[in-house]
């Protein structure tokens, strides 16, 4: 194995462990809601609840686990820039949305959720959404501090 792979999949575990407590809540959200018809799998490196009975719609990210009220995370769905703009032409998959979310957790732990509504919470204006957006997009720049357009 390359040195690259070793110190990528280093990281990789790193970041589970950081992320566990977080992932513990949606792990706990997911199976309580298994006998109302959520459904188990992995995807987008995340334990993926399908048809998750609760909420408003859409996806909702713990750590490493995504709560989705469809049937799997290939819907596509419109950014939130373009749901603010009244535009309707970046579609994207929401399954990728939440993986630039799952990343983000890994990277900050168990104080991803305080920066997330610091930073405005669900809103085309808080800049974890539009690095989520833009990574969903372009498959680069989940990182909402890196600089990038």
């Amino acid at each position: 194995m390359k040195i690259e792979a070793v110190f990528r999949t280093l990281l990789f575990t790193i970041g589970l462990v950081w992320a566990l407590p977080m992932s513990l809540v949606g792990l706990v959200a997911g199976l309580v809601t298994m006998p109302m018809g959520s459904r188990l799998r992995y995807s987008d490196h995340a334990l993926v609840f399908s048809r998750f009975p609760l909420g408003p719609g859409g996806a909702i990210t713990f750590g490493n686990v995504i709560l989705n009220t469809a049937k799997d995370l290939d819907a596509v769905v419109t950014t939130y820039q373009c749901r603010a703009d009244g535009n309707r032409n970046d579609c994207i998959r929401i399954g990728n949305h939440e993986r630039a979310h799952v990343y983000q957790y890994m990277t900050l732990g168990m104080f991803f959720l305080p920066i997330y509504f610091l930073c405005g919470g669900i809103s085309v204006k808080n800049p974890m959404e539009r690095a989520a957006d833009r990574y969903a997009l372009t498959g680069m720049g989940w990182w909402p501090w890196s600089g990038k357009p």
